[in-house]
C-alpha cells in the first residue's frame, strides 16, 4: 500500500480517526466547519482515500482501515530513507541541530533503542 498522503489528505483522515465511526453527512458538516469545504469536495477526498485503501464508506458510515500510528510510522521511515539515505543517526543529528537534550530524554531514547534491538 502507498502510505503517502498530501497535507489535506492527512488532515481529512485525522478527522475520520477522531470521529469514527462517522456518517458521511457528519463528515461533510465537519469539513465545512474546519476547511470551508463544499459537500462535493468532501466526497471527492473521501473517494480518493477509499481508492488508496485508507478508509471504507459502508452504508454512509466512514471508518478507517489503517491506524494513525501505522501511517506516521511508514511516512517517517520514508522521510528518513529519502532525505537521509536511511540513516537514523543522520536524521537525529539534523533534528537536534546542535541542541542538547536532558539526561532524562537521553535515557528515554536509550530505552527505546534497546527495545528495538535485534
Amino acid at each position: 500500500m502507498d502510505y503517502s498522503l498530501g497535507t489535506m489528505e492527512y488532515r481529512f483522515l485525522t478527522i475520520i480517526w477522531e470521529n469514527e465511526p462517522v456518517t458521511s453527512m457528519d463528515l461533510v458538516r465537519i469539513c465545512a466547519e474546519q476547511f470551508d469545504w463544499k459537500k462535493s469536495t468532501t466526497y471527492t477526498m473521501l473517494k480518493r482515500l477509499q481508492e488508496k485503501g485508507f478508509v471504507e464508506n459502508s452504508r454512509s458510515v466512514v471508518t478507517s482501515l489503517i491506524s494513525q500510528s501505522e501511517v506516521r510510522a511508514k511516512e517517517s521511515r520514508n522521510f528518513v530513507s529519502e532525505t537521509f539515505k536511511g540513516s537514523l543517526p543522520g536524521f537525529i543529528a539534523a533534528f537536534l541541530g546542535g541542541e542538547t537534550i536532558s539526561e532524562e530524554e537521553a535515557e528515554e531514547l536509550k530505552k527505546l533503542i534497546d527495545s528495538y534491538r535485534r
